[in-house]
């Protein structure tokens, strides 16, 4: 069946990471992506673009002339969706702006992913990868770097851009099948950024959350010397210690660092491979650290097919990452390959003069929000799964969000649960399926995130919702997909990032956990994609389907600059906890009183008179002199003269406290303090989406867990009941409390 893009154009003016990404998302599931390059090609040329450039055609013009002007007109008007990722103004001076363009082709979605937006004061800052980090958090101090900050390839900033420039299109496009019109979005990378920041900037009161004293969470040496990643967060987390000996020491109360100790020597009796089959056989979590090269080379990927190979014009045969999210009947694929630039100018011309003109008449229901009517049942836990739900509330879906009244905290609850509607209901009780089974028959889409099998185990799979409700949405997420031999294993945050190389890259010798959970919500992200996607179809045809994504899948996509494996290939970016940069016009550097972070391109020092004599060095000579020059002034000196220069600068943000108070984040709305039942002010992210037409909205504070069932059971007609239901325990209104 084709994708659920199919008969879509997009026209990809995007350059480097994030336009080149998120166009090959809408690509993936179908769409016609037509990719306009300049002449000479694309201005960053890494083995990822054999990725982020598949499924599209190719065409160079020159938007400095008028002739490339016009063709690139043309196309917009014509297309369905623009991306692009200038910074704000560049489009508008070539005359290709959002606004002339959108009031040309009202139907059109047009996507600007700029570095910094247009209302933000850095707007004109070169906002590479690396001043994104330095301005987000992303580099602050890791637990192993003697408190020097931490540079990561990981480009958080494009990678989050491009997810939610998918989700968001999408969207647009439901919205637009109602209301008969597109509308502009701007997505900045920065603001882009918070959606993983997450739960890791959450202010209680003004403060984070305090760490514990020892976590069981946590990296573990083994006896042939390799790392092994376990984490405590599941039911048979008590089972795995008492099977080690482990929980005689704990009960002793013995003092963190002693009991650090005694679990790393129990560890080294086995090797990493004996210990991961131990985990799985208990049921606990835990899984080998791998590299990168080696999760291209392992089963679960390769059966799950997140890893696949691939043929490219320039890399030759190649692996590298599948596709991200999964939908049952309109599956996406990889159809064709990197086309060598300007390889379709000749059809793509012949189609422009062959092109009737475009219908361009508005007229439908007038939407307040993109999916305005929309019933969700969110079944999430944790993270990925509630985020998915979270997203779609944000784009207007009524959201409810059903929890266990023995589940006590809902973790995480004022992060990812804000904008739904609670409820505690035993979904083991007869009674208790029955309210959900109520709730479904109103439902568009329902979201779970629980292991393989367990679902189908309580009555609830996809196979038993579809019995009864064809045409329904089910989004299932866990941690490495539904295929492959690791897929009925659980896993949160930490798993995904171990398996797939990320915390080896972070950590080097000892792994370390990477900054931000970006699995979990980017696999929330890709989720409320596939959903999104779903529902366009089901608004053409009728029909329902099943939705998947997984963490291990996300943190693919994460390092998919890096996950080409070919002839040739060196696994030689930067990594480990002394990582600075990836070189010596991209790195770190101390001033005179704090760090900021230096990006610029070859020759481009010359620009900056108190740099200008380095212009012609290279390398290690032109790195150390870069630090004995830039200790001589202040980062805010060097950052308004290397900004002036038009050279990327900006000083480093050494925590996530900072960065939520700052108060240009807290004015242009990315950090949002509200009052919480239970708790006083507490400081979250919020969306970084800018929709013209149907805007995203934060939505309530999360309420206190059950707060909302006496008017869900009166949607079902149940209101009568609410009393008796408390009173046998089927349903609850106290007891469970609100996990940060």
């Amino acid at each position: 069946m084709p994708g659920a893009l199919e008969g879509i154009r997009v026209i990809d003016f995007g350059q480097y990471i994030a336009g080149p990404m998120a166009a090959m998302l809408l690509g993936d599931q179908g769409a016609d992506v037509i990719r306009v390059d300049p002449p000479g090609g694309p201005r960053w040329n890494p083995s990822g673009n054999a990725t982020w450039n598949r499924n599209k055609r190719s065409i160079v013009l020159d938007l400095k002339t008028d002739e490339g002007r016009e063709t690139a007109r043309q196309l917009i008007a014509g297309a369905d969706v623009v991306v692009e990722n200038f910074r704000p103004g560049v489009m508008q001076r070539l005359g290709l702006g959002a606004a002339e363009m959108t009031a040309a082709n009202p139907r059109l979605i047009y996507c600007s992913l700029p570095g910094f937006g247009s209302d933000d004061p850095r707007a004109q800052v070169r906002a590479w990868e690396g001043v994104l980090g330095a301005a987000t958090g992303a580099y602050r101090a890791g637990a192993a770097s003697k408190g020097q900050p931490v540079y990561t390839v990981i480009p958080y900033g494009s990678a989050y851009g491009a997810f939610l420039c998918a989700v968001t299109v999408a969207m647009a496009l439901n919205a637009r099948a109602r209301s008969g019109v597109g509308q502009r979005v701007e997505i900045p990378l920065f603001d882009a950024t918070f959606t993983v920041v997450g739960a890791r900037g959450l202010l209680v009161n003004g403060k984070p959350e305090e760490e514990p004293d020892f976590n069981w969470s946590r990296q573990l040496p083994c006896k042939d010397g390799r790392w092994f990643m376990y984490v405590a967060n599941n039911k048979k987390f008590e089972a795995f210690i008492k099977a080690i000996g482990m929980d005689k020491w704990r009960d002793a109360k013995l003092p963190a660092k002693e009991l650090a100790q005694k679990f790393d020597e129990v560890m080294r009796t086995r090797t990493a491979k004996e210990w991961e089959d131990i985990v799985a056989e208990i049921g606990s979590e835990g899984v080998i650290l791998h590299t990168s090269a080696e999760w291209l080379k392992h089963p679960q990927a390769l059966e799950s097919k997140i890893i696949a190979d691939f043929e490219d014009p320039e890399l030759g045969k190649f692996r590298g990452p599948g596709i991200n999210s999964r939908l049952s009947l309109t599956s996406g694929s990889v159809r064709s390959p990197r086309p060598k630039t300007d390889a379709h100018r000749a059809e793509i011309l012949k189609e422009l003069a062959a092109a009737k003109p475009a219908n361009t008449q508005a007229g439908g229901e007038v939407l307040r929000a993109a999916l305005q009517g929309v019933k969700v049942v969110d079944l999430c836990i944790v993270l990925a799964g509630p985020t998915c739900g979270r997203t779609m509330a944000e784009f207007g879906a009524d959201v409810i969000k059903i929890d266990s009244p023995h589940r006590d905290p809902v973790l995480r609850h004022n992060d990812i649960n804000r904008g739904k509607r609670s409820v505690l209901i035993d979904l083991k009780t007869k009674e208790g399926l029955e309210i959900f089974w109520k709730l479904v028959d109103q439902a568009d889409v329902v979201l779970q995130n629980f292991r393989s099998g367990i679902a189908e185990a309580l009555g609830i799979g996809y196979e038993q919702v579809r019995a009864r409700r064809p045409d329904i949405i089910y989004g299932s997420m866990n941690t490495f997909g539904h295929v492959g031999p690791y897929a009925g294993r659980p896993g949160h945050e930490q798993i995904g990032q171990a398996v797939s190389g990320m915390q080896v890259r972070y950590g080097s010798e000892k792994p370390a956990t990477a900054p931000f959970a970006a699995n979990d919500y980017g696999t929330g992200l890709m989720s409320c994609y596939g959903v999104a996607l779903a529902l366009l179809h089901k608004r053409r045809t009728g029909q329902g389907q099943f939705v998947d994504s997984a963490l291990a899948y996300t943190a693919t996509m994460l390092q998919s600059a890096l996950l080409q494996d070919y002839p040739g290939k060196e696994w030689n970016e930067p990594h480990g906890q002394d990582a600075k940069g990836s070189g010596p016009l991209n790195r770190l550097y101390q001033a005179k009183d704090d760090w900021l972070f230096l990006a610029a391109r070859p020759g481009e020092l010359a620009a900056c008179s108190e740099l200008s004599d380095l212009a012609g060095a290279t390398g290690a000579a032109l790195e150390k002199s870069l630090e004995e020059r830039l200790r001589s002034r202040s980062v805010a000196e060097w950052v308004t003269l290397l900004t002036k220069a038009g050279i990327g600068a900006h000083r480093l943000v050494p925590d996530l406290v900072e960065l939520m108070t700052d108060p240009l984040v807290v004015a242009r709305g990315l950090a949002v303090t509200r009052d919480h039942e239970g708790f006083g002010p507490i400081t979250t992210t919020a969306p970084g989406v800018r929709l013209s037409g149907t805007p995203m909205v934060i939505g309530r504070p999360a309420a206190k867990p059950g707060t909302d069932i006496a008017s869900v059971l009166a949607e079902i007609g149940m209101a009568d009941q609410l009393e008796r239901l408390i009173r046998e325990g089927v349903v609850a209104v106290d007891g469970v409390k609100a996990g940060c």
